[in-house]
């Protein structure tokens, strides 16, 4: 069955409903453009038809874009030459687009043609306002719910299906930028506010309004398509535009600093093809986009920050029991981390116990709910009906009884063993049998904290970041009695909170922390050396890290730093690693410069809080070196040093799945998105390669650079990590 079909009215206006057949919303295939392409050509051939409208059959959505799938196919149907198979499958849609575009109208006087609106009934991105801007009028549902925009930027691609070019010349360079360079979306008036959209209009009366408009017998060329052709803003070489590209290109670098190909090719396309014309511009923006389908950055981005991680938050790796939906959750400390995994519960819908040592701290860590709802109605993202709403959800408290009748415990109180056994025990005095008790820890190993447990299979690790309402992933860690229910509860209250999970097994620092760590200390280790602060600084966000090492200690504290070595030190005893990090960062304690909490670190800070600049005071005491490493030194230092960890943790059965270890490095602290993740870095540069480099870091730095066995043994059979791990691997095994 098609995933379009046509019905023509009495009035001669044909409706197109776009219906992809198994989604919840439409998403574009390979079959579903021929099969829009021989509709239009329905509509363009039969005088009867007077002009189309293109529609959903999705309640509340147009489309949320293209399968990237199809990308792979082209690449690998096209063989030896994939470059060109991309480029012909991609101008295949431009043709159809054009062919909306044009819609019949004589090429030399633009006269004849047959109007072609498209109705939104809400959410509409990538080629699903892609599609739209190929129209003649969008109209729009009033649908506050909806977004609409072009986010291919934020997966390492850009709008490749003629949206880079429409966009910037119907809004011009500067009101184009936010949705093409940030990926912006925006709410239906919002988008028609920006000139995106053309009307908004009542859902009710979507469909007979563009009919309408249809059988008004409206102008339909496109400005671009007529002579004398003005882009808003002034093109390249007006005054205007010059300084608007200008300026374009200054931000791009400050953003990307020349990490991300995506920006810079995107930009490229829109400066290149505004000095021709429609249809060269076209091709120009195709060969651009093709350009960034054939960087690895982008197959890598594609493949983790949107295949991948769409995989785990559908449950990929999710134990095969019933159905584990929370519905109460009990919350145990009201501090900040506590609050705001009260915040994300209420706003999925759950009913929220908030506990803590007293009333007045409960009430405390509830008041975080009502001030994070005052900001969103004074930009009025909510309204006070909503914050009631929100705020009754949560129950504060002091009394463990009214934990009764919770499905889901998360504790959250101090990080001390001692402390989490006793909250444990009083909880298991209270609640049901069935109930499984989740402990949010960065560091305290499962296993031992389920010792206080009556239960221990049911007793589980849900590690989330800072603060919780903004952070994307959530770690799961199974101790060693952990079963699958325990691991399932997790994972569906995941999805209900609408972040994106991984599932890793007990071992000291689990997986995230396990890798930064080493990034922090090393950039440390270095200061130690007498590396120039600011060459490690920049070193690292020039690689895509978006903190640089010592600015991220400053903004964690540096008494954390000093918590985490001791208490390392004491697990480890004489298996305990000695650094120079240390000697920096116990110094930076003594001194009392604790970070951005102190106005005092690494960097120095103003009276508000802003960072002024690096603290001149460092060299005083860690002398700045005459001969300094260059930069790729220092940028495999930091990133190998990262992606070793993740190589031992897959090696010893901390991960289980390689695309954890990439959705969750990027998510969980921002591993160099454009790398896909440190897996897929390690593709990108060649497991014999890396084998290689790791070994001469290692002899130069010492053994926290030692190839692990595994990538060695990778590297001598020329494998790669995604041929061997990868879930096409582990099918083909199967």
């Amino acid at each position: 069955m098609s995933d379009f079909s046509m019905k023509v009215g009495d009035d001669g206006v044909a409706i197109i409903t776009w219906d992809t057949q198994g989604k919840s919303m439409n998403v574009m295939s390979m079959q579903g453009f021929a099969d829009l392409d021989a509709l239009i050509d329905q509509v363009l051939a039969d005088d009867a038809i007077k002009g189309a409208v293109i529609t959903s059959g999705k309640e509340g959505s147009f489309a949320g874009g293209m399968d990237l799938n199809i990308i792979a196919k082209m690449k690998e149907m096209a063989g030896d030459n994939p470059a060109k198979g991309l480029f012909d499958g991609v101008m295949g849609m431009h043709a159809i687009l054009r062919k909306i575009e044009r819609a019949g109208m004589d090429p030399k006087t633009n006269k004849g043609g047959k109007p072609i609106a498209c109705a939104l009934p809400g959410t509409a991105l990538g080629i699903g306002l892609e599609i739209p801007l190929a129209c003649h009028r969008i109209f729009a549902a009033d649908n506050p719910k909806a977004k609409i925009g072009l986010p291919e930027i934020l997966v390492g691609i850009f709008p490749g299906a003629g949206g880079t070019t429409r966009l910037s010349r119907k809004l011009g360079a500067m009101g184009a930028s936010p949705l093409l360079l940030e990926g912006k979306l925006n709410d239906p008036k919002k988008a028609k506010a920006a000139g995106v959209v053309d009307e908004v209009v009542s859902p009710e009366a979507l469909l007979d309004t563009a009919r309408e408009w249809v059988l008004s017998n409206p102008k339909i060329v496109k400005p671009w398509d007529e002579k004398g052709e003005k882009i808003p803003g002034g093109a390249p070489y007006h005054p205007a535009g010059f300084m608007t590209y200008v300026g374009a290109s200054a931000m791009v670098n400050a953003k990307t600093q020349g990490v991300y190909p995506a920006a810079k090719a995107l930009l490229s396309a829109v400066y290149e093809g505004a000095q021709v014309d429609f249809d060269t511009a076209i091709r120009i923006e195709c060969r651009w986009f093709v350009n960034v389908l054939m960087n690895p950055s982008s197959s890598a981005m594609i493949r983790s920050l949107f295949i991948n991680k769409e995989a785990l938050e559908k449950g990929a790796n999710r134990p095969a029991v019933e159905d584990q939906t929370v519905r109460k959750v009990g919350v145990l400390g009201a501090g900040m981390m506590g609050a705001g995994i009260a915040l994300v519960s209420a706003q999925a819908g759950i009913e929220v116990v908030l506990l803590d040592q007293s009333q007045e701290a409960a009430d405390k860590g509830k008041a975080y709910t009502e001030t994070f709802a005052d900001k969103g109605i004074k930009r009025g993202k909510t309204t006070p009906e909503k914050k009631q709403a929100l705020l009754d959800r949560i129950t504060a408290t002091s009394d463990y009884g009214a934990l009764k009748g919770c499905d889901l415990i998360i504790e959250a109180v101090f990080e001390d063993v001692g402390v989490k056994a006793e909250v444990t025990r009083k909880v298991e005095e209270v609640v049901g049998a069935d109930c499984i008790f989740a402990t949010n820890t960065s560091t305290l190993p499962i296993t031992e904290l389920a010792k206080a447990s009556q239960r221990p299979e049911q007793f589980i690790g849900i590690h989330f970041f800072s603060p919780v309402e903004k952070m994307l992933l959530v770690e799961i860690i199974k101790g060693a009695e952990t079963g699958d229910r325990a691991v399932a509860k997790s994972l569906d209250y995941v999805r209900q909170i609408r972040k994106t999970p991984i599932v890793v097994n007990d071992e000291r620092f689990f997986y995230a922390n396990r890798c930064i760590i080493p990034y922090i200390n090393e950039g440390i280790r270095m200061v130690a050396e007498g590396v120039e602060p600011a060459l490690i600084e920049n070193a690292a966000k020039l690689v895509g890290m978006p903190l640089g090492p010592l600015q991220l200690t400053d903004e964690t504290s540096v008494d954390l730093g000093v918590k985490i070595a001791k208490a390392t030190k004491a697990a480890m005893g004489d298996a305990y690693p000695e650094s120079g990090a240390d000697d920096v960062l116990f110094w930076l304690f003594d001194e009392g410069r604790l970070g951005r909490k102190s106005n005092a670190g690494f960097y120095e800070y103003d009276e508000k809080g802003k960072r002024t600049g690096l603290w001149t005071g460092l060299a005083e005491k860690f002398p700045v070196a005459d001969e300094q490493p260059d930069l790729i030194e220092v940028q495999h230092r930091l990133l190998f040093v990262q992606t070793l960890e993740a190589v031992r943790a897959l090696e010893e059965g901390v991960l289980e799945d390689i695309r954890e270890g990439d959705v969750g490095a990027i998510l969980g602290w921002g591993f160099a998105p454009w790398s896909g993740g440190p897996f897929s870095w390690l593709d990108i540069l060649g497991t014999p390669y890396a084998a290689e480099r790791t070994a001469k870091l290692a002899e130069t730095y010492g053994e926290r650079f030692a190839t692990p066995a595994l990538l060695k043994e990778m590297g001598d059979k020329g494998q790669s990590f995604y041929g061997r791990f990868g879930p096409k691997a582990s099918a083909d095994a199967a």
